[in-house]
């Protein structure tokens, strides 16, 4: 009685204790060390947008009053972007996500810090500071302007306006224009404000478009540690508008005329065609004959074609001078500029000479200039100085021009000539006047007379001699290029060869080649011929990386460029053998079940890494099969029994040995061997869960450890829990209640109780799978077939098999042991052991007590 009173007193003191110690738990806390800190609850701090991924950017600082060990978190509210990561034991916080402050200034997250029972949450704000990471950009792009050529130097045309999303000095901009010869313009460097230049005038005429490049400065910052300064460009288009300040010109002049014997009053003499001089904004034109006439011709003020008003006998003269006007019909009809050329008349009665053509020297019949490609349509090809002449008279002397050639490129002026007429060529498609299409052009210019029964005509050859422009961009054979390289290729091994063209002549016709993308830093690219190859110091391996992407890009000599794309797939190659974890693999096979042996090729692709298995050597012979691709190993089937193992071996140690050998099937082929001791047994029916389990955790005996642990502590804190309950409900009711069920009187010379699970050798493979009594002669298993008599062979050690066995010390009355022994419950074992020792622990903890 008096040790079961200690007994009690004992519980209700560690009762006591566990009580106080809950109570006085206190959460741990961070430390606050303010913003300027790197360490502590990281409230208010700041990081630089431009920080590395991957920098440590802080330390979480905290301590628990009771001294315990605690631990880091860091969430982000669900839905957000997590930007850090903390190490729960350090504390350390490292950036992985990079940072741009335009998109995001503030980070909201919660950090927390626990003790294992307590849980401290706190909300901080990380602040993300600037760094001079962006470039102004232009606002209302593109710059289109449109101004008047006669605009006052000096006068505002446009404001330019750009914005940089950066702080401080790093979000100013300034502007400025690219310095260009003959520049007409000039900006303000604050305002943006684009002026014409003090001193310069515009002049359509001259040019009727303006191209220029302004650029948006920033006020520089630091990014990445260093000072940069960023800058932005576009370019502004500036349109003049055609003022009227050019008077007309006639077209074609001189003119000539020929009045004929059968010529009728009304007969057509000449057209004369004159165009106002601003030609960005033309007014009509009005004919008029100012003089010289004499009463006999007459012209439309609106066609300016000159007439003949009576019959040709009554003409005096043989040559008439006529001066014609024409002039500019500017609003309501009033007359502005003119100009005024004189048309010669000649009368004729004959048709005996054909046109001819004149150059500058006297006739001639081939006409050569040199010009530039694509020439704006409607211009006037100047270089050309060709007269065209008939010296009859009258209508003998009246032809048509026409441009036989490439349809639709040019077209001549005029198209009808009476007598005489300067010949003008105009462009009329700028395509098909293309140096890539061809270096020269060549026409005929015929001039054939329409009224005449002998149609006489004449022919003039017309050669353009091209000169090229810089009109085309390099252009890659294909949009994409594809190649394969072996892995371990030695550095500098071409890859692939790439080429683009560029039409153009020249220095504009040079390609030069950079590649640039991900991946593209282990290869380099010859800037001439294209070649890519790998860099001296790349060595390729599939089994890290099989696949690159990159562009390649060539560019002409004024930066016109091209792009293609390249892919790379790095051929895999046997250069692994398989593997095995060991070269001595030891098995325990059930006869019936198979085992399973493994290797390992780290080669990346197949068939370089399919593994084939075969046995190579087996004692004894004639044994095993072996699943080539699976490595399983299984006995012949005939082998059923341990009565035919014996037959065959004749030895009572049941290992047999065999050579596994594991080759891949890449070229050339690989292979690697193991030898494999496989101890044969037979399954011994066993019942109950604990052996079920037992037999599945055969070949691993760590996790049978594992699980047995966990059930024994299980157990002892149940029993302690009762005994605390049964303890505390006999205080209440004064009086102390035995509790034979549960203890049980041992005699004093008993060896403590001990639990353990050491490794142990079984003569007989079957024996692993059976529990045993340390202080009791072990009981024989259930009725099974008899294990064959295997002797050991005098030359050869007994081979431990690797399995987990379990020896329980039971020290409970002989009637419990018999029942154990009739349910085959393992865990009722257990428990009244843990029981048993429980008590005889309070029991001795009670003596010293009292």
């Amino acid at each position: 009685m008096k040790k079961e009173k200690k007994t009690h007193a004992l519980l209700f003191v560690l009762l006591l204790h566990f009580t106080l110690a809950r109570q006085s738990d206190y959460a741990p806390y961070f430390y606050d060390n303010g913003p300027s800190s790197t360490h502590g609850n990281m409230a208010m701090c700041s990081i630089s947008e431009d920080t590395p991924v991957g920098t440590q950017i802080y330390i979480l600082n905290g301590t628990d009053p009771e001294g315990d060990p605690v631990r880091y978190g860091l969430t982000f509210e669900m839905g957000s972007k997590e930007y850090f990561r903390v190490d729960s034991k350090s504390g350390k916080v490292t950036l992985i996500q990079e940072l741009d402050r335009e998109k995001l200034a503030e980070i909201s997250m919660f950090v927390s810090i626990t003790d294992g029972r307590n849980k401290v949450v706190e909300t901080v704000r990380v602040f993300v500071t600037d760094a001079n990471d962006e470039p102004p950009e232009f606002q209302n792009l593109p710059f289109i302007i449109d101004i008047p050529e006669d605009t006052a130097p000096g006068s505002s045309i446009y404001r330019v306006q750009a914005a940089d999303r950066d702080m401080g000095s790093g979000g100013s901009v300034s502007y400025y224009l690219q310095t260009l010869p003959f520049a007409k313009f000039t900006i303000d460097g604050n305002s943006g404000i684009v002026r014409v230049k003090p001193g310069e005038t515009l002049d359509y005429e001259t040019t009727p478009t303006h191209f220029v490049t302004v650029v948006a400065k920033d006020g520089g910052g630091k990014y990445k540690g260093k000072q940069q300064v960023l800058t932005s460009t576009a370019t502004m288009t500036i349109n003049v508008l055609d003022a009227q300040d050019m008077p007309p010109s006639f077209i074609g002049t001189p003119y000539f005329g020929y009045v004929y014997e059968v010529s009728v009053p009304g007969s057509e003499i000449f057209t004369v065609y004159a165009k106002d001089g601003d030609q960005g904004n033309p007014n009509p034109i009005q004919y008029s004959i100012m003089n010289g006439s004499e009463g006999v011709f007459d012209i439309n003020g609106t066609s300016g074609c000159i007439t003949l008003s009576t019959f040709p006998t009554l003409l005096r003269n043989e040559l008439y001078e006529i001066i014609v006007k024409a002039s500019e019909v500017g609003p309501n009809d009033q007359r502005q500029d003119y100009d005024v050329t004189t048309v010669t008349v000649r009368v004729v009665d004959l048709n005996n000479h054909p046109p001819t053509f004149y150059g500058q020297n006297g006739p001639q019949s081939n006409f050569e200039v040199t010009m530039y490609e694509h020439p704006p349509a409607g211009e006037i090809l100047r270089g050309f100085k060709i007269t065209v002449n008939d010296s009859d008279q009258g209508a003998n002397a009246k032809f048509k021009l026409r441009l036989v050639g490439p349809s639709r490129v040019l077209r001549v002026v005029p198209q009808t000539v009476l007598n005489e007429a300067q010949v003008t060529i105009i462009v009329e498609d700028t395509s098909g006047i293309d140096y890539e299409k061809g270096k020269t052009l060549s026409f005929k210019l015929l001039a054939v007379e329409i009224d005449t029964p002998e149609r006489f005509s004449a022919t003039a050859d017309i050669v353009i001699h091209l000169l090229d422009t810089n009109d085309n961009i390099p252009k890659f054979t294909s949009e994409y290029y594809i190649a394969r390289v072996p892995e371990n290729s030695p550095g500098g091994s071409s890859v692939v060869s790439v080429t683009a063209n560029d039409p153009d002549s020249g220095p504009w016709g040079e390609v030069k080649y950079t590649i640039y993308g991900s991946g593209s830093d282990l290869f380099s690219i010859n800037p001439s011929s294209g070649l890519i190859s790998t860099q001296p110091w790349t060595s390729l391996d599939a089994e890290v990386r099989s696949k690159y992407n990159f562009y390649v890009k060539a560019e002409d000599s004024e930066g016109k460029y091209g792009l293609s794309e390249v892919f790379v797939t790095v051929l895999d190659m046997n250069d692994h053998s398989p593997a095995f974890d060991e070269k001595l693999l030891e098995k325990t096979m059930i006869i019936g079940i198979p085992v399973r042996v493994e290797a390992v090729d780290e080669d990346a692709e197949s068939p370089n890494n399919v593994i084939e298995y075969s046995i190579m050597k087996a004692d004894p012979d004639n044994a095993f099969d072996i699943n080539a691709d699976t490595g399983e190993i299984k006995l012949k089937p005939y082998i059923k029994s341990m009565e035919i193992v014996q037959n065959i071996t004749k030895q009572k140690d049941c290992t047999w040995s065999l050579v596994v050998q594991a080759r891949d099937r890449g070229s050339p082929s690989f292979s690697t061997t193991a030898v494999v001791n496989i101890d044969i047994t037979e399954a011994t029916p066993l019942k109950g869960p604990m052996a079920a389990f037992l037999l599945k955790s055969r070949d691993n005996p760590m996790k049978a450890l594992g699980v047995v642990t966990v059930v024994i502590s299980l157990l002892v804190g149940v029993t302690a829990l009762i005994s605390a309950g049964m303890y505390m409900r006999n205080s209440k009711s004064n009086r102390i209640m035995p509790a034979r069920r549960i203890i049980k009187r041992r005699p004093r010379d008993q060896q403590p109780w001990i639990f353990n699970m050491p490794v142990v050798r079984f003569s007989n493979p079957a024996d692993k799978f059976l529990t045993v009594n340390q202080d009791r002669s072990p009981q024989p298993p259930p009725p099974s077939a008899p294990p064959p008599p295997c002797t050991t062979r005098p030359c050869e050690r007994p081979r431990a098999v690797p399995t987990i066995s379990g020896v329980l010390a039971s020290k409970g009355s002989k009637k419990a042991k018999s029942n154990r022994r009739k349910e085959g419950n393992m865990s009722s074992a257990l428990v009244s052991e843990l029981k048993m020792r429980l008590e005889q622990k309070m029991i001795e903890s009670n003596q010293g007590y009292y």
